[in-house]
């Protein structure tokens, strides 16, 4: 997989990039976890993500939230990590412009970032939403949220407590027209040690129906 190097707010992003199969082949864009305590483009949880859609020929990125890795600039405490989100996806429909799906996943902070940028984006047509740490972020943005998608959780998560994560699953189910899927993944910590497969397997699982139901007739 390439990598990239594309220009954001506070400077150059490093980034992962595996091209799409076909000039219309969704795209994808996964974010990692709080840079602060080492989340980064190449943690497990976000590899995963990212080839659940690679593997089904999407034009997927990762990337390095600015202060990480190679990419400019320093941690903003979500502004600016948001910011940079939406320039990584700018980027990646800049090169497939006529892509008919636009996915959205993200792995704890990430998630968070994630469901910001759904609700600015209104191409984004999915979301993954793994560990969306629900007791320290505010996600009352989401009214209504716009998108169908799909959070996951483990049962065994001592930073972001169960309970925590299932209201927050169910206020999104009970909006009108959308579906939001809450899965739990039996035994996982927070990171899903152990635990990546049957996390990809419920990812997966999820990605092919969501997609079937968005391709065009």
């Amino acid at each position: 997989m390439p990598e990239v190097i594309f220009t954001g707010p506070a400077g150059r992003l490093e980034g992962r990039y595996a091209p799409g199969k076909r000039p219309d082949a969704p795209i994808a864009l996964i974010l990692h976890p709080h840079p602060v305590y080492g989340g980064t483009m190449n943690n497990k949880v976000v590899y995963h993500l990212f080839y659940t859609f690679t593997k089904r020929g999407c034009a997927t990125l990762r990337f390095n939230f600015r202060g990480v890795g190679r990419s400019q600039g320093a941690f903003d405490n979500g502004q600016g990590e948001l910011a940079d989100a939406a320039s990584a996806l700018d980027w990646l429909q800049s090169i497939h412009a006529n892509s008919q799906q636009c996915w959205i996943a993200g792995f704890s902070f990430g998630a968070w970032i994630a469901m910001q940028l759904l609700m600015r984006r209104p191409e984004i047509t999915g979301f993954i939403a793994v560990a969306p740490p629900a007791n320290h972020y505010d996600f009352g943005f989401l009214a209504p949220c716009p998108s169908s998608g799909l959070i996951v959780h483990g049962t065994s998560d001592n930073v972001v407590p169960p309970p925590d994560v299932a209201k927050l699953a169910e206020r999104l189910s009970n909006q009108r027209g959308i579906t939001v899927t809450h899965k739990l993944v039996p035994g996982a910590n927070h990171f899903f040690d152990n635990r990546l497969e049957e996390l990809s397997e419920a990812v997966d699982v999820y990605v092919d129906r969501a997609m079937a139901q968005l391709a065009p007739a």
